[in-house]
């Protein structure tokens, strides 16, 4: 190939790559500020302050509290007594001193990942699903959780929590699973690979928090994924806040029902400020690109 040709053919591929470039600081631009403007990531601080203020919403937690913390220590000391050499001996190749801090990122990650796959599809299932709706009830939104369990008197939000008539709360999938492994090449990027692989995993946990909330408004998956993708941003930002704080060792199970808390809060407020989530709604919000986002959810 000609000289010539040979840096036309650069020149193109560069200038191609710059518009790539540019068009993906766009519109994480715009997912950022949406994210800002939804101020969606404060539901979880908004969650650990109305979950230790109010002892009436303690009995599932303090249920299985001690079997969760066995659970978390057994998980967390396995993997840094066998896995963080090994990890560690990889990572500094492309991380160099800041390895020890990646790695310590990383096997955290995959301790709360470990942790939440066993204790949410046996452990805390039915912990968190109580937890969610008995915030709800404390917030005065009985109408939309007597649609998935029956209300009984009680002087409390949790005593007036009957038994469930609906599915209860989505299980973990195996696509989180294999997404999960997927993303984890990314930590061998310096420092962008962990903050990217964050994020993934913070979009992933917010595209779930909602899972009961939808269910109880009887949602189908369509419409589910339609009002998911149009809020992309504040979910994530939500999602970013709550596997930040699920990564904490120790501490993931206060902050497992802290996160579902906010969720609640967020769900309630929703209800209160009566957001139109018709689907004729949604089209329109397809029309304006992500402004959608930016309507006020808190």
């Amino acid at each position: 190939m000609p000289r010539s040709r040979r840096k036309s053919a650069v020149g193109t591929i560069q200038s191609t790559a710059q518009e790539v470039l540019q068009e993906d600081y766009d519109k994480a631009k715009i997912l950022v500020a949406d994210a800002a403007k939804s101020r969606a990531y404060l539901y979880p601080v908004k969650g650990f302050f109305y979950f230790v203020t109010r002892p009436s919403i303690w009995k599932p937690f303090a249920a299985q509290i001690g079997p969760y913390l066995l659970l978390s220590i057994t998980i967390v000391l396995a993997l840094f007594f066998f896995t963080y050499l090994p990890q560690l001996a990889v990572l500094v190749f492309v991380n160099g001193p800041l390895a020890v801090f990646t790695t310590v990122v990383l096997i955290l990650s995959e301790s709360a990942t470990l942790t939440n796959l066993i204790s949410r599809n046996w452990l805390l299932h039915d912990a968190l699903i109580d937890t969610f709706d008995g915030t709800l009830v404390s917030r005065n939104a009985t109408a939309i959780v007597e649609e998935g369990r029956e209300l009984k008197p009680g002087s409390t939000a949790m005593e007036r929590l009957g038994n469930i008539i609906k599915t209860p709360l989505e299980r973990f999938s195996v696509k989180s699973i294999v997404r999960y492994v997927m993303y984890l090449p990314l930590n061998f990027i310096p420092v962008i690979g962990t903050v990217m692989f964050l994020v993934l995993q913070g979009r992933a946990r917010g595209k779930i928090i909602h899972v009961r909330y939808f269910q109880l408004k009887r949602w189908p998956e369509s419409r589910q994924s339609d009002w998911l993708r149009i809020h992309v941003a504040p979910y994530t930002a939500f999602g970013l806040v709550a596997t930040l704080l699920e990564m904490i060792p120790f501490l993931s199970i206060l902050f497992a029902f802290t996160n579902t808390v906010g969720a609640a809060l967020w769900a309630a407020d929703i209800e209160a400020n009566q957001l139109s989530m018709a689907l004729d709604d949604i089209s329109a919000a397809n029309g304006k690109g992500s402004k959608g986002s930016a309507k006020k959810t808190d």
